[in-house]
């Protein structure tokens, strides 16, 4: 599953479940995949933060990577 794609039911379900029109054993079945979606995401937003990096140049202006939080 894409991370887009899981956002975006996650928002359906918030939208469902506040709207308040699902019986309670619905309501519980959909909180629950609320739940495993918002683990996934996430994770998934874990993953991209651990691959951002940027490329700054050193003193010696030569180019090197850093990580995205460090040259902030």
């Amino acid at each position: 599953m894409k991370f887009e794609d899981a956002l975006k039911r996650l928002e359906d379900i918030v939208e469902q479940l506040e709207s308040g029109e699902l019986e309670l054993e619905e309501s519980i079945k959909v909180f629950e995949e609320g739940i495993r979606l918002a683990v996934f995401c996430q994770q998934e937003l874990e993953k991209a933060d651990g691959k951002i990096q940027q490329l700054l140049k050193n003193l010696d202006g030569e180019l090197e990577l850093v990580d995205f939080e460090e040259s902030v």
